[in-house]
């Protein structure tokens, strides 16, 4: 199954050897999004609920250049530099998503890329 690159300029273009989502068949794979504001590729400035905030709207923009939307994520990966800060992210994900909301991994890291305190990454489905 040949795999399809997306792109977006919505979102934050790849600073590395990789794409913003892969879509094999019905599946996509969406790479992780950090709190960068597309226009400028800086982070944005903010706590954690701004940073987070910022990393959905990037993974939304990447599904919908998908053909899809957040309702269609089956999987998404939480990764934070601070694990006694899940309470926020949970807050700020409910804004994002509602039942049946996707399955889900939160992984406390050690860093992020460019000093971020959160990334997203996510699989999505597509009918």
């Amino acid at each position: 199954m040949p795999r399809q690159p997306v792109r977006t300029a919505d979102a934050p273009a790849a600073i590395g050897p990789y794409s913003q989502a892969v879509r094999a068949g019905a599946t996509v794979f969406l790479s992780g999004q950090i709190p960068l504001d597309p226009a400028t590729g800086e982070l944005v400035p903010g706590d954690l609920a701004a940073q987070a905030r910022r990393a959905f709207d990037n993974l939304r923009a990447v599904c919908q250049a998908a053909g899809g939307s957040l309702d269609d994520i089956a999987r998404v990966g939480l990764y934070l530099t601070d694990l006694s800060q899940f309470a926020v992210v949970n807050s700020v994900m409910a804004e994002y998503f509602s039942e049946p909301y996707p399955a889900r991994s939160t992984i406390e890291v050690s860093a992020l890329p460019k000093g971020a305190q959160f990334e997203v990454d996510a699989v999505m489905v597509l009918d």
